[in-house]
């Protein structure tokens, strides 16, 4: 796997989405300090409502598993898988890390994240 750096760390505010730009798709990037995995990444495209937003969701808790509900019809998407919880729907998903204080993602779509 290869990585690549998408933006600092600084860049990112804790417990909040941002939108970057990688490999000529809009990514959505979550910075969640107290987890051990820290940052998750999510395609932005909201399959449901059809518009680049998940950047935009709001970040919880539904059982055991880390999700995004997106901004407009409060579907929840997994961080781990970016499965789709109430729709058979998912978005791509990227092993992502912090390095250096750096933002790094893995070069290839990559469902089991």
């Amino acid at each position: 796997m290869q990585w690549q750096t998408v933006c600092k760390q600084e860049d990112l505010i804790p417990d909040v989405g941002v939108a970057a730009i990688f490999e000529e798709q809009q990514v959505a990037i979550f910075y969640l300090p107290k987890t051990e995995q820290k940052v998750f990444a999510l395609g932005n495209w909201d399959p449901c409502s059809k518009a680049n937003v998940l950047s935009r969701g709001l970040l919880g808790n539904l059982g055991n598993k880390l999700v995004v509900a997106s901004p407009l019809y409060k579907q929840h998407f997994d961080l781990q898988t970016g499965q789709c919880l109430e729709e058979n729907v998912s978005v791509p998903c990227w092993a992502a890390r912090l390095v250096d204080g750096k933002v790094e993602l893995a070069s290839h779509e990559n469902r089991e994240c």
